[in-house]
């Protein structure tokens, strides 16, 4: 049983102080509450890296008052009648937009094909990201692979990761080139700390490393990501809400859950807080996969109600037409959608797409895409590179996105691992670098809501509209269905309308 709390606060990536875990250790149901004291900590503001006795009595003390108040505040209540007639004009308030697009790569992907183009990508990437890592006062007067003597102390260099192998001692060697040459640089498994960021490091990203040559050999004393700085909180005076994977046009969509949801927006559903926050509401993202599209998979028609792009495109544009239209509806592709599969992906093309297209609120970006929302810098990815991430690092899961965005903030690279599960176009220029530290980190894809506050920055995956369907019953993946995240004012909500 103690080790069983001590495996849930390691994989939720919490330390805990002595004095904690005992209080924690004798409670009646020590399992179940470390479940909820997690999901307290997970889903709060707060980078707690390690619980102390502090934290837990605040813990107590909030729950103790939501017990007395009888309040669940983001659940909303099943009992509320739905009806599909929703209100355009109770909340309307005539507030100018401040919105506009500052990354959108739909006319700016350019590639021929032709291998010429692969090395110009891959250029692309390491100039961006070692103009990054040049900046950083830890490798400052690093120099270049060929400038590397054969016995040096205090080396600093930058490259790009061609290999990471595990020799038969246990100790990882990373492969490393830059445009001058390449070395190979040990990493120690009894420098535990620097192990464990070695156990991080992917294919393709690039990095820079601190430490000193004997022989032909480099060994790492350190390594450096390209990171990101701490940002300052921005004020924001309106809620802004993100949705993804609402896969319409799936017999598993949940259309009555995605009703509820848009009365709740229109100020037809909830309480009088939720009916607040409704309220506040100026900017609906969704991160792609609008749609379920048509032959993603196999046996896909199977469970589809809607046969048709067209048609499903059609619906959608039906249901986001009841919102409110004082919202503006920022929409950006994913796999599912009726683009190319290869990233970055451009905007969902208005053939298709048309009746969407007719909606006066909604605006278009391509995948990624980054938005400012009244000043609000809003980084959008679906979220498709997660299935490498999970599959290649250590203690990485499609349950835990968090620590994905967490990881691919600090590489500042959205898909850093080519070949693999996830198609990258090889274009003139690689747009999945993370240029600008955003405010806000949307994503989606896994169907499994998350929420992390890293540096300032909020890290969202919006979960779905969908039930489980028949493949993710093959790997027993359990989505989050019809939970809403919303930044209010800038604070986390999550509002439930399964």
């Amino acid at each position: 049983m103690s080790d069983d709390i001590i495996l849930k606060f390691t994989n939720a990536n919490i330390l805990i102080n002595d004095k904690a875990y005992e209080r924690i250790r004798n409670h009646e149901n020590c399992i179940k509450f470390t479940e909820s004291l997690i999901e307290d900590i997970i889903y709060s503001n707060q980078d707690i890296l390690i619980l102390t006795e502090e934290i837990l009595d605040q813990y107590l003390e909030k729950n103790v008052l939501k017990e007395k108040n009888q309040k669940v505040s983001e659940i909303i209540p099943e009992s509320v009648d739905i009806n599909p007639t929703v209100s355009q004009s109770k909340f309307q308030t005539g507030r100018p937009f401040d919105f506009h697009v500052i990354q959108d790569t739909t006319k700016k992907s350019y590639t021929s094909g032709e291998v010429k183009d692969f090395i110009t990508y891959f250029n692309s990437r390491y100039k961006q990201l070692y103009n990054i890592l040049d900046k950083r006062r830890e490798l400052k007067d690093h120099r270049p692979i060929n400038r590397i003597g054969k016995n040096e102390e205090a080396i600093k260099l930058i490259g790009m990761v061609n290999d990471i192998k595990n020799t038969k001692n246990g100790h990882k060697i990373i492969e490393l080139e830059d445009e001058t040459g390449d070395t190979n640089v040990l990493v120690h498994n009894e420098n535990h700390q620097l192990y464990e960021k070695a156990e991080k490091i992917v294919r393709d990203e690039v990095i820079g490393i601190i430490g000193s040559k004997k022989g032909t050999l480099l060994i790492a004393s350190d390594i450096v990501q390209p990171g990101v700085p701490r940002i300052d909180e921005k004020p924001m005076d309106f809620s802004a809400v993100f949705i993804s994977d609402v896969h319409i046009g799936s017999s598993t969509f949940l259309e009555d859950a995605f009703n509820r949801f848009i009365k709740w927006i229109n100020g037809d559903f909830g309480d009088d807080n939720q009916q607040e926050i409704a309220q506040d509401v100026k900017y609906l993202v969704l991160g792609g996969d609008t749609v379920d599209g048509i032959g993603i998979y196999p046996n896909q028609e199977k469970e589809l109600t809607i046969k048709d792009i067209y048609e499903q495109y059609d619906e959608a544009a039906r249901l986001l037409g009841d919102i409110r239209s004082d919202i503006k509806i920022i929409i950006s592709p994913g796999n599912h959608d009726a683009v190319r599969l290869a990233e970055p992906q451009p905007a969902l093309p208005e053939t298709y797409a048309k009746s969407l297209y007719e909606l006066k609120n909604a605006e278009f970006v391509s995948n990624p895409g980054v938005v400012s929302l009244d000043g609000i810098n809003t980084l959008i990815y679906h979220g498709r590179s997660f299935d490498d991430m999970a599959m290649s690092v250590k203690g990485f899961s499609h349950q835990r996105t968090d620590l994905v965005m967490t990881e691919l903030i600090e590489k500042r690279h959205l898909a850093p691992i080519y070949g693999e599960r996830t198609p990258l176009a090889s274009e003139y220029e690689d747009h999945l670098v993370i240029k600008e530290v955003p405010d806000i980190f949307h994503t989606g894809h896994v169907h499994i809501n998350a929420y992390k506050r890293h540096k300032g920055i909020h890290l969202i995956n919006s979960g779905t509209f969908q039930s489980q369907t028949e493949f993710q019953k093959i790997y027993n993946i359990v989505p989050t269905c019809a939970e809403v995240p919303v930044i209010h004012r800038g604070s986390f909500k999550l509002l439930k309308f399964a």
